[in-house]
């Protein structure tokens, strides 16, 4: 009988029964690559020569427990070990790199404070979030478009046609507020009150003349006033100069402060104070307003108020309130510009300036009938 030899036993291949990929031939290899399935363990190998299908290569995987939540799916890679993110995928992180500091340890600090954002402005606000009222002058426009086609010499001069037309124009205007004749006693009298101006919006040279007279004796009053005006509000202008009293005599030169203003609803002011040469100071306000009966019927109501500080017996003004008008003029628009109109006016003396004219023999109250002309250029 022959003798059987003892065969050792062969190791199991830890790979039986998994299909391997062939190595490429020709792709050199430079590092071995690691086999996916390491550490798997494997089924043990069949006893019988017949064919068994191919084990799960994910058996025995540690797979995570299921989420509770319902209809959520087992992640089937779950313990893989996946390889780096290449390098080449761009980061999604619009801080990635910052120096981040720590976290802030009271509610509301913001974590990204200290950063350079773009397009902040002082304060850390962008343009658009500076308030308005603190929001810088915008830089003036150096570079004109219209230079690039037209002469840069045209182009000046319509510029400064610009600005001279949006506030820095220079105007004048001489408006003859009364030019009338008056019915009075012993054969009528006259009056007129006329202003005129030259200068811009906010600072003008203003010259005024008013007075009155009548047929027989003359002309009885009249003043003349060259004064600096200043705007100094949208409505209100600021009058410094002199006055000088041609009638009557002794003639005076007076120092004056005034004001002309528009008050609400249309109504005009104006008032004035005057220091003589002599030492006397007097005042007077006025005012007036105009109804518009239609666009070329006004109705113009009137009054004045004089003052003095002191007697002045030689022009026949005493202390106190001097004297006061009233009157209520009609008038028709053949043009803004040319306005004839009838009216009736009203004057009293009062106080002791009532008690110097009964002294002098004239008259302490006159109503007279009017008729005159509204103009201006």
């Amino acid at each position: 009988m022959p003798l059987a030899l003892a065969t050792p036993a062969l190791a199991q291949d830890p790979h039986a029964g998994h299909q391997m990929p062939a190595p490429p031939a020709q792709t050199p290899r430079t590092a071995v690559q690691a086999d996916p399935h390491a550490g798997h363990q494997p089924p043990a190998a069949p006893a019988a020569a017949a064919p068994k299908p191919p084990a799960d290569p994910h058996a025995a995987h540690q797979t995570p427990a299921s989420p509770k939540a319902a209809g959520a799916t087992a992640d089937p890679h779950a313990g893989h070990q996946m390889p780096a993110t290449p390098s080449t995928i761009p980061s999604t992180d619009p801080h990635a790199g910052h120096q981040m500091p720590a976290a802030p340890a009271a509610a509301g600090v913001d974590p990204h404070a200290g950063h350079a954002m773009p397009g902040a402005a002082a304060g850390g606000m962008t343009a658009a979030q500076q308030p308005v009222g603190n929001a810088p002058a915008p830089s003036v426009i150096r570079d004109n478009a219209a230079d690039r086609v037209f002469a840069v010499r045209d182009m000046e001069r319509a510029r400064s046609i610009l600005a001279k037309e949006h506030g820095a124009s220079r105007i004048s205007k001489v408006m003859a507020n009364f030019l009338e004749w008056q019915d009075r006693a012993g054969g009528g009298g006259y009056r007129w009150d006329v202003e005129g101006w030259t200068g811009g919006d906010l600072n003008r040279f203003v010259v005024k003349t008013e007075g009155e007279g009548s047929r027989s004796e003359g002309t009885e009053l009249a003043e003349v006033q060259a004064l600096y005006s200043r705007a100094v509000a949208r409505y209100t202008d600021v009058q410094v100069g002199i006055r000088h009293d041609l009638e009557p005599g002794p003639s005076r030169t007076h120092a004056t402060v005034g004001f002309e203003s528009m008050f609400p609803y249309w109504f005009e002011v104006e008032g004035a104070a005057f220091l003589s040469n002599k030492g006397e100071l007097r005042a007077r306000i006025e005012g007036s307003y105009d109804f518009r009966l239609t666009q070329r019927w006004i109705l113009q109501p009137q009054a004045e108020l004089g003052f003095s500080a002191e007697d002045i017996p030689e022009i026949e003004i005493g202390s106190g309130v001097t004297h006061v008008e009233l009157g209520l003029r009609l008038r028709y628009e053949i043009r803004r510009e040319f306005a004839p109109y009838v009216g009736i006016s009203f004057e009293r003396s009062l106080g002791r300036t009532a008690d110097f004219v009964r002294r002098d023999g004239d008259r302490v109250e006159n109503t007279t009938l009017v008729i005159g002309l509204r103009t201006w250029f």
